[in-house]
């Protein structure tokens, strides 16, 4: 099972690049936390496809890598 990012990490990567001063309560943590899973979730889903295609058993690095650029550049809304 992966580690999850502890909550000050996440919060002062958050504070350092926001261009603004803004105040980052437990809610928005959440909810950062949840769309970094929701991420994650996509990206081995994507992922998993591609090896697929590939007829790969496994998902590999190349996959990933495959995979990310369009991931990214959909999630930029």
């Amino acid at each position: 099972m992966m580690k999850r990012a502890p909550r000050s990490t996440l919060k002062s990567i958050i504070k350092t690049k926001t261009k603004s001063r803004c105040n980052v309560t437990q809610t928005t943590d959440a909810m950062v936390e949840l769309l970094m899973l929701l991420f994650l979730n996509g990206l081995a889903e994507e992922a998993r496809t591609q090896a697929f295609q590939d007829k790969s058993s496994t998902v590999r690095a190349q996959h990933v890598r495959a995979v990310s650029k369009k991931m990214l550049k959909k999630s930029r809304g």
